[in-house]
């Protein structure tokens, strides 16, 4: 049993609007489990002064909070229910090894969820254990922080917590908790929660208090669940158009990993591409490529398509009609998708004007780098620099000539487009293998000085300095041979 927090100087300022508003049904008042020996390991300190907490004001009782031991007051502990797609299959699902233990509101007035991942079994383990390895966390932190500071949308780490105890999976590692902090933990796995196990009106109870949480401003619509839906595939659309821009593949796509706010969620088996080719899985789990790297898009419309089959009886009256809305509705995700990915290819090659042949342009280029293993990141950031990539031929010269006379009929200069892409072709991300090492470094030795500086590095994307060349060497040929990564559960 967790015990209560007596004094605060950290700063919590919880409340329970999920609770308050939604049948019980949608959750389980949950404890942590306490655990032997926690030690805080990380702290996220910009993250936290922007929650309203003050990082130096970590005392024993705050560690208590971080590694559920303890709550602060207005924490209700409780895990959430929701459904999903895994791989294509319907399941029951739920909050497995997470514990949600409030929302914090901001200085600003923002509510964001606070969740500890790794703090124990609950009603939906199935068998589990409910703990989280060091390795994993590392990762999600590691790789959230990175998104983030690149401005893609995405849950991030408060801080890890080691528990003191071993957790057992394929080998012995250390535990850890990771505590989340999301806008909030709302999934199309939960819309098919309340569809399919929930009483009449749940679903419309959930879509209501989803619109108050990120789309307050539809309240008072019409028709407010129809603008709701659009705004859910629009966030979406923009989303995997950022993923394809830094060349992340998350993995593990099912609907229970997509969330309504538009936020990366769910990092388990997630990497990033080295040299590009659309087809790229590293996903252990991911035997038959579903959710690889170029497919991304055609799986977030699938998603999609199973949060429009919860809503139809929102949408109008007519169950025919209501079908003919989302699917037209659904139709236009493609549009939307490639708007998003040209924008983003315009702003990779510092043009600012749409052409009719702007896609031709990028396609070239994407099929000379597939063609000749390039690697994605150091190919677009050798153009920002003016710099031939690595493997030039006559061919990708004919390409750059072509672009730069793109760049003329605009009335635009290569210095000037050189500027701006060096703003969002970045010049290091979490590459694979080098996550692999600051991963083995800090649960095998207990050395995290490899990890800080790569975590340091991918807060700085585009900085070019000492610290992040380190981190932008391709791996070598042998690493990318069967390379896997894995969910950590």
């Amino acid at each position: 049993m967790s015990q209560s927090v007596k004094q605060d100087t950290f700063g919590w300022n919880l409340e329970q609007s999920y609770v308050r508003s939604l049948p019980e049904r949608f959750y389980t008042v949950t404890d942590p489990q306490p655990v032997k020996d926690p030690h805080l390991l990380l702290l996220n300190d910009e993250l936290a002064k922007e929650l309203g907490l003050n990082p130096d004001a970590v005392t024993d009782e705050v560690v208590g909070v971080l590694s559920g031991n303890a709550f602060p007051k207005g924490a209700l502990p409780f895990s959430q229910s929701y459904a999903g797609h895994q791989f294509g299959q319907f399941t029951m699902l739920g909050d497995g090894r997470a514990i949600m233990i409030g929302e914090q509101i901001t200085p600003e007035g923002k509510r964001l969820d606070l969740q500890l991942k790794g703090s124990g079994r609950t009603d939906y383990s199935r068998g589990g254990d409910g703990r989280a390895a060091l390795g994993p966390m590392l990762r999600e932190y590691l790789i959230s922080e990175a998104l983030y500071a690149m401005k893609i949308p995405a849950n991030r780490a408060l801080s890890i917590t080691l528990t003191g105890e071993p957790v057992f999976r394929q080998t012995v590692q250390p535990g850890a908790i990771l505590t989340r902090v999301a806008d909030s933990h709302l999934r199309v796995g939960t819309f098919q929660f309340a569809a399919q196990f929930g009483d009449d009106g749940d679903v419309k109870k959930l879509a209501d208090y989803a619109i108050l949480r990120h789309d307050p401003d539809l309240e008072e619509q019409p028709e407010k669940y129809h603008h709701f839906f659009q705004r859910v595939m629009d966030r979406q659309a923009k989303l995997m158009a950022d993923w394809l821009h830094v060349g992340f593949i998350h993995g593990v796509m099912n609907t229970d990993n997509m969330s309504i706010s538009g936020e990366s969620i769910d990092f388990g088996p997630c990497a990033f591409l080295d040299d590009y080719d659309p087809a790229t899985v590293f996903s252990s789990i991911d035997r038959e490529g579903r959710y690889a790297y170029g497919n991304q898009p055609y799986i977030a419309s699938w998603n999609l398509a199973r949060l429009a089959e919860t809503l139809i009886s929102l949408i109008h009256d007519d169950q025919d009609e209501a079908v003919k809305l989302l699917q037209k509705d659904l139709e236009q995700f493609a549009t939307l998708y490639q708007n998003y990915w040209l924008e983003g290819m315009r702003r990779k090659l510092g043009l600012k004007e749409a052409k009719d042949n702007d896609r031709s342009l990028f396609n070239d280029l994407l099929q000379w780098m597939e063609e000749h293993h390039a690697d994605f990141t150091n190919t677009f950031r050798s153009l920002s620099n003016g710099k031939e990539p690595e493997g030039t031929d006559t061919a990708l010269r004919e390409w750059i000539a072509h672009w730069h006379q793109r760049l003329a009929d605009e009335g635009a200069s290569v210095d000037n487009a050189h500027a701006q892409m060096k703003q969002v072709n970045p010049v290091v991300i979490p590459r694979n293998h080098l996550v692999e090492e600051a991963l083995q470094k800090a649960e095998t030795d207990s050395d995290m000085t490899f990890f800080r500086d790569l975590l340091q590095a991918v807060r700085q994307p585009y900085d070019e300095n000492e610290l992040t060349k380190r981190f932008t060497t391709p791996p070598p040929p042998d690493f990318t041979d069967g390379y896997q990564t894995f969910c950590g559960t």
